[in-house]
């Protein structure tokens, strides 16, 4: 299985991005996918996840509504639209594949993409 994140970059404080990890290999359908973040200095922590179906979400308790994550089967693509983005959410941002159809934040998460930045900041 490979994953590949795009669509980090810059962007103001209040602002909106929207990350993909397109996976390839593997039965992408079956299985439960995330996203976790490494900030500067820090540990990674886990984000958000969905189920092979996309009929169960998860989110950390932290982004309060702020972010939505998405799937498109039909295109082996995952997806992670940031609102309202803030300073303290600038880190690597990491797609993530469980072995399981559906995961949280303490799934087994067995495929990791390489990671795309996120800087929030003017």
């Amino acid at each position: 299985v490979q994953l590949v994140e795009s669509g980090g970059g810059l962007v103001q404080p209040g602002g909106s991005l929207r990350l993909s990890c397109a996976a390839s290999g593997g039965s992408f359908a079956t299985a439960a996918m995330g996203w976790f973040r490494q900030a500067p200095g820090k540990g990674r922590e886990w984000v958000s996840s969905i189920s092979g179906s996309g009929d169960m979400l998860y989110y950390a308790d932290y982004l309060k509504g702020r972010f939505t994550i998405s799937r498109d089967n039909a295109k082996n693509t995952m997806y992670l639209q940031m609102n309202s983005l803030k300073t303290e959410d600038t880190a690597v941002y990491y797609c993530v594949q469980c072995d399981q159809s559906y995961c949280a934040g303490q799934g087994r998460y067995i495929y990791w993409g390489q990671g795309t930045q996120v800087t929030v900041g003017s």
